[in-house]
């Protein structure tokens, strides 16, 4: 029986406690009890200790994503609870937030509730539902938020759908805030996008796709934040995506609103030219938009307008994707590959160390009421060990998501996440981290 864990030379790294150094980490019974270089002595006799050596790599807060696609109930094909958490583990997250549009929409604490009992029988990482404002997220009748509450839900979304009525709107924020749920909203005037194939532009207008304009996000984020500062509740915007919705959410702060925002990472490293050829993989939900957006977005990560990173972890199938671009449904996963790909805008400088770290850990876990992992003595061991050097190329095969629509596939990336843990638990580990053991693999 394994009565210690120990990571051995490894760089910790937790910004919001000054701490970056190479040491030794020591996890007993779930918790992190010492931390430093020689943390590792007067420890239970070697077979009842598993080291993992990790020179040259960080050890890092555990990631939270705010905004994943799980499928279960309804849609099991593309993923479900199980295949979900083991993406989540390999992407390095020890907790993510599940959106409440499955089959049937997750309105009520039934449904909360099976998510909540299924995920705590996997033993790996912990899921989060997110319950749905309205019934049937149909945008007319409030959810029973209490009970979503109680059942374990951390916030409502509609998520998929636009809040579009203001009136609705207004009543959700004020029933939300009396449980202290941010109310998470999909910026879609659905009036101005109806038909809608990608972002309204040049490429659009080459493709011949009918288009989305930004203002059809911008426009419900302007409502939203002055209905945010009458009610005074805590608002969340999903998957911003212009850089008119920066400017709202820039002075909406320097107020002192009680608003967050996240943006994916196709968000912050894709523009609507990737759709070029009609390439399906790259038609999401909100579309990719123009370089200017994607700047925008990126300084507004940077300076912390923009809290979060969340990866919209969206699967789907081959029938679709592989289909006429207008029978396309939209999103690409995100999970596993979130961490490599935007660790090339650490390394250019885009985004400081700290930062993304924080918008993957901290900033979420506030969003959403969650304690945040930290790297010290006493606190629960729930962090992830990365390796900066490894190269790897994304190949569906080695993908742990049942889906694999992404157009990353094929790429090189630099960055790997050798394990994962969870309350003290190695929930994934890639192959031999420690020489011996691999429950990473396939």
């Amino acid at each position: 029986m394994i009565e210690a864990l120990i990571f051995k030379r490894v760089r910790a790294v937790d910004p919001h406690l000054a701490l970056d150094a190479t040491v030794d980490v020591v996890v007993e019974r779930g918790r992190i009890t010492r931390i430093g270089k020689n943390a590792a002595q007067n420890l239970p006799p070697s077979d009842r200790v598993r080291v993992i050596v990790g020179d040259g790599k960080w050890l890092l807060p555990g990631f939270i994503d705010l905004h994943a696609h799980v499928r279960e109930p309804g849609y099991e094909s593309k993923e479900d609870v199980a295949s979900a958490l083991r993406a989540a583990a390999a992407g390095g997250f020890v907790d993510i937030c599940a959106m409440p549009n499955t089959r049937p929409v997750n309105d009520n604490k039934t449904i909360t509730e099976f998510l909540m009992t299924k995920a705590r029988t996997l033993n790996s990482t912990r899921l989060h539902p997110i319950g749905a404002i309205t019934v049937g997220q149909q945008g007319e009748r409030l959810t029973e938020m209490a009970d979503l509450r109680d059942a374990g839900a951390v916030g409502l979304s509609d998520d998929g759908r636009c809040v579009t009525s203001s009136t609705v709107m207004r009543h959700a924020l004020e029933y939300a805030s009396m449980f202290d749920l941010p109310v998470i909203q999909h910026a879609e005037d659905h009036a101005l996008t109806d038909g809608a194939q990608m972002h309204e532009g040049v490429v659009s207008t080459k493709l011949g796709l009918k288009g989305w304009p930004r203002v059809a996000e911008d426009i419900i984020v302007a409502r939203d934040l002055l209905l945010v500062e009458y009610v005074g509740a805590k608002y969340h915007l999903a998957h911003a995506s212009t850089e008119g919705s920066v400017k709202l959410l820039r002075e909406a702060k320097a107020r002192g609103l009680r608003v967050s925002a996240e943006v994916t990472p196709h968000h912050l490293l894709l523009t609507h030219e990737a759709v070029l050829g009609y390439n399906t993989a790259c038609k999401v939900n909100p579309p990719l938009r123009e370089e200017r957006d994607v700047r925008a977005l990126q300084q507004a990560l940077a300076d912390g307008t923009i809290d979060c990173i969340a990866t919209d972890h969206a699967p789907h199938g081959a029938l679709d994707k592989d289909c006429e671009f207008d029978r396309a449904a939209p999103g690409m996963i995100g999970l596993e590959l979130c961490v490599p790909l935007l660790l090339d805008l650490v390394r250019t400088d885009v985004l400081s160390f700290g930062r993304f770290i924080e918008a993957l850990t901290r900033a979420p876990a506030k969003v959403v009421n969650l304690p945040p992992p930290e790297l010290r003595d006493g606190a629960e061991a729930n962090f992830v060990l990365l390796d900066p050097q490894a190269r790897w190329s994304i190949d569906p095969t080695r993908l742990w998501s049942k889906s694999s629509n992404t157009p990353f596939l094929g790429r090189t990336v630099q960055g790997r996440i050798d394990a994962t843990v969870v309350g003290g638990r190695v929930v994934f580990e890639s192959e031999g981290i420690d020489g011996d053991r691999a429950s990473g693999t396939r």
